[in-house]
Formats: C-alpha cells, sequence, structure tokens
C-alpha cells in the first residue's frame, strides 16, 4: 500500500516490510502491556469510575481488559461483559440498517425523506430554492438541522407519539439543507423513525434482526433494564466535587441516535464484521450486509475539513482530510491512510471507536462517566502500535496486465529505445514525449546508472492498472511509476523514471 499522502519515492523507504509468517494478533501482542498501561493511567488520572477497551484484528477480539469499576456502591470490577452504553457509536448501527433496507430495494437514498415521513411534507425551510431533505442527507449530516448536542443526549427516551407531534410541528433549520456539515442527532431519529416505517417493525426490531443476533451479539439491546443492573455499568457525572448518578434512560423515539448498549465482547464482533469488508475481494459474502455496504459507510457527501489528529500526534503529526461518512467519521492520514472513527458522549457514558482498515485493526474504548470518552488514548495506541512496527497494510496485487507492463518498461530501459515496444504503448505515449526524447533520456539515465539487472524490489501497485517501482543497478537505483491506458488489451500511457544516484563513502 502506498500511504496516502506519501510520495512515491517515499514509498520504498518507509513502507514497513510485511510480516513473515507472523498472524497480526502475534505482531500486536507485544505492545499489549504498554497499551493496558495507558488506558489504566487514563481510568485513574481523569479519572472514570470504569473503563474497558478491545483491541480487533483477524476478525477476533484479540485483546481486552477492563480497568475501575461498574457502579460505586458495590464496586463491582469491569470486566469484558459489562455492558456500557456507546451513545453515538450507535448511528452506524442505524446507517448500515438503512444501507440494508436500500439492498433490499425498499428506499433509494436518493428519496425524499418525507415520502416515508409524511409529517414532514408541511416543513417550512429557510429559504425558497432550499432542497428537501434526502435520505443521504440526513445519513451525513447535512439536512440543515442545528448541532443538538447535548439537547439531543437527553431526548432518548422521548415517546414515538411525541416524536410524531414535533414532526408535525416543524423544526428550525439551522441552515440551507445541503450547504455544510452540521452533526445532528434528531436526524438520526428521523432516520429510525424511517427505518421503522419501511420495515413495518420497530427500529430496535429491524437492527436486532438484521445486524445484533446475525452476528451474535447476544448481550446487545436498546432497552437497557432488559438486563440485570450486575452487569450493567451504572453511568456518572462528577459534579461539586462528588460523584452523581445519571438517570437510566428507556429506549424511545431518539434511540437510533445514541442508545444502544454493548459488551466489549459483542462489540468485537461488529468491529471485526466492519474490518472484514476490507480489503475488497472474490469469495463468499456471508455477512449480514453486504461487503461493498459496508464500505459505503465511509462515503459522505463531501464537506472535507482540515483537523488535527486526537491525542499526543496532535501536536507533531499531520492534519487530516476529514469527512462524515454514514454513521462513522473519515479521516486520511499521511501515515496511517483512511482512519474510521467515531465518538460516543451521553450522560453517564463516554465511547470511542477507531478503525484502520487497510491494516485490519481495530481499537475501542467505554467509559461510565459522561462524555469521557478517552479518543486520545485510543489514537496514542493505534499509533504506537503503527512506531512498533505492529501494524501491516495490504498491498494491492499485481494484477498480469500491470507485471506485463513492468516487464515491457524493463525492456524499454534495457534498449534505450521506447519504439520496441511501440505496440504496448498508447496512443498518447508519443504525442507527449517524442521517440526521440526518450532515446535522449534513457541514454542520460544508463551514463549515470548503468545497467538496472540486479534483482528488483516489489512492485508497490496504487491500483489494478497502475503502480511504482525500484530497480537496481549499477551505479544506484532507478524509481519509476508507471500508468495504464483503459483500452483492451491495456497499453502504457504513461511510464516516469527517477534516478537515485548511489550514496558516496
Amino acid at each position: 500500500m502506498i500511504r496516502f499522502g506519501t510520495a512515491l519515492l517515499a514509498a520504498f523507504c518507509c513502507l514497513a516490510a510485511p510480516a513473515m509468517a507472523q498472524t497480526k494478533a502475534t505482531a500486536l501482542q507485544p505492545q499489549f502491556d504498554a497499551i493496558d498501561r495507558q488506558f489504566e493511567a487514563f481510568q485513574r488520572d481523569t479519572p472514570t469510575p470504569g473503563l474497558v477497551y478491545g483491541i480487533v484484528a483477524e476478525g477476533k477480539l484479540v485483546h481486552v481488559r477492563g480497568f475501575g469499576v461498574q457502579e460505586l456502591t458495590a464496586r463491582r470490577p469491569v470486566t469484558p461483559d459489562t455492558l456500557f452504553r456507546i451513545a453515538s457509536m450507535t448511528k452506524a448501527f442505524t446507517a448500515l440498517s438503512i444501507l440494508s433496507l436500500r439492498d433490499a430495494g425498499k428506499l433509494s437514498l436518493d428519496d425524499l425523506a418525507e415520502k416515508y415521513v409524511p409529517e414532514m411534507r408541511g416543513w417550512k425551510y429557510p429559504t425558497t430554492d432550499s432542497p428537501r431533505i434526502r435520505i443521504r442527507d440526513l445519513l451525513s449530516h447535512v439536512a440543515g438541522f442545528v448541532t443538538d448536542d447535548p439537547w439531543g443526549d437527553r431526548q432518548t427516551p422521548m415517546p414515538e407519539a411525541e416524536f410524531t407531534k414535533l414532526l408535525q410541528t416543524g423544526v428550525p433549520f439551522s441552515r440551507v439543507p445541503d450547504t455544510a456539515h452540521e452533526y445532528s442527532n434528531f436526524g438520526y431519529a428521523l432516520l429510525g423513525h424511517i427505518i421503522a416505517n419501511v420495515s413495518g417493525m420497530p427500529y430496535r426490531s429491524y437492527v436486532e434482526r438484521t445486524i445484533l443476533k446475525p452476528l451474535g451479539m447476544t448481550s446487545s439491546g436498546f432497552e437497557v433494564g432488559e438486563w440485570p443492573i450486575e452487569r450493567r455499568a451504572i453511568g456518572y457525572r462528577f459534579e461539586n466535587g462528588a460523584w452523581q448518578e445519571e438517570p437510566t434512560m428507556h429506549h424511545g423515539a431518539f434511540g437510533p441516535m445514541g442508545g444502544l448498549q454493548v459488551s466489549a465482547r459483542d462489540y468485537g464482533k461488529w468491529i471485526a464484521f466492519l474490518l472484514s469488508a476490507w480489503p475488497p475481494r472474490d469469495g463468499p459474502d456471508t455477512g449480514p450486509v453486504k461487503r461493498a455496504t459496508v464500505r459505503e459507510l465511509t462515503q459522505g457527501l463531501n464537506f472535507v475539513r482540515m483537523t488535527p489528529r486526537y491525542g499526543a500526534t496532535a501536536r507533531t503529526g499531520c492534519m487530516q482530510g476529514t469527512a462524515y461518512g454514514k454513521g462513522l467519521r473519515v479521516s486520511q492520514d499521511c501515515e496511517l491512510g483512511m482512519m474510521l472513527h467515531h465518538g460516543g458522549g451521553y450522560p453517564g457514558y463516554g465511547s470511542h471507536m477507531l478503525l484502520v482498515p487497510e491494516a485490519g485493526v481495530g481499537i475501542f474504548v467505554f467509559t461510565n462517566r459522561t462524555y469521557t470518552g478517552a479518543s486520545g488514548t485510543a489514537w496514542d495506541a493505534m499509533f504506537g502500535l503503527d512506531k512498533a512496527g505492529a501494524l501491516t497494510f495490504a498491498e494491492a496485487p499485481v494484477t498480469p496486465d500491470l507485471a506485463a507492463a513492468l516487464d515491457t518498461a524493463r525492456a524499454i530501459y534495457a534498449a534505450g529505445e521506447v519504439t520496441t515496444a511501440q505496440s504496448s504503448l498508447a496512443m498518447n505515449f508519443l504525442m507527449d514525449r517524442s521517440a526521440e526524447g526518450w532515446r535522449s533520456d534513457l541514454a542520460a539515465l544508463h551514463a549515470q546508472l548503468g545497467a538496472c539487472t540486479a534483482k528488483a524490489e516489489p512492485p508497490h501497485p496504487t491500483g489494478r492498472l497502475s503502480g511504482a517501482f525500484r530497480w537496481r543497478c549499477d551505479k544506484g537505483m532507478l524509481d519509476g511509476t508507471i500508468l495504464l491506458a483503459p483500452t483492451s488489451p491495456v497499453t502504457i500511457q504513461s511510464l516516469k523514471f527517477t534516478p537515485v544516484p548511489a550514496a558516496k563513502p
């Protein structure tokens, strides 16, 4: 993998070598003690009554640890089976449920929301030229609603009848739809309403039937009172120098935005399922929702912002391009590539999840203190794994077409002439640089580097029809990139060589 934002020439010196005969879990394991200490320090120093975190790789929860207590009376310790509310990390379940209904042909993301929520039809929009709200606008928080943290959190138990009345009255808009991203819990409550109306069953029943049960998440659900108190992490806030227990909110109309309760063991199954969507591949698609559909969670409406990382590397690391997909935030990082993440802030709880799909690793953390999600610690742990060389990134395959084109590129260099391979060149190739010009360039490269007959390093595909390569030569190395044309048979539309002279003694 050539990581996002990394120059092609740097690919060969900075990419970690693939672990040989070593599983991801084996590579990660030496770092677990250090990460345990990071989360233990967070739980102690923040402080928060209890915390549990997990690391997922190779389709399973490879490490999980709990610190502190579930509640402050009997002081039961936090375990991997302790139940926490995960707040807005619920939104990805809601988004995937909408996409599953789309896959079933029951709705389109471009449908107007009012098609399934008739109470919206009489709403007054901010301007006469405002577009009416689509389902995809709700998924990506661009429907024009005001940011409603923390108001939305307290609406979880709102009865459906009261929510319907609110919809009939209409809501004020913060901005014209489709002009900017603005996070809205109310928008995800609307999505839950759409899921219920389209599926013909309560929202929670649809999520349980479509996602939770097929994944074996038997300890997860929306009505927290259905589980014994001995299993639950009680939520607290710290106020006036003392711990105050937050009231337990029952499931209601706003549950789709943040009401799910899970254990670490269960949530590890969810993270493993999300990660299983990468890389795209042939073979059976056995999940409750298709892999391609899971990957759609990363697709938003392109209101990209430059944001710092969470955690300690925010001070020294690069800025990221970040947008909201569907129930997940998507950041492109100069070192780790695509990162999927979302926090959860809720009365009595805080949580965070972070995935690096191209490395196949995820980290999540739950706490039972209001809005205390340990996001920085989760990010520090992930970047620590990368710094230790414990993350290995998937390479795109070298396709037969790309391999043949690389052989042609080597033959061109050896001959010092492009016309010998003219049948393999796209029609633009010699229009962009004449055969005489190529002959002169290749002669100069030969004079500087000599023959490039030593064993080459493995090429780094950047796609099925493009890649970067490095060849070892008599007097240095030759770096290059190759880009094939969309023709049948494929031809070379671009070939670039960059000399890397041998280092002086």
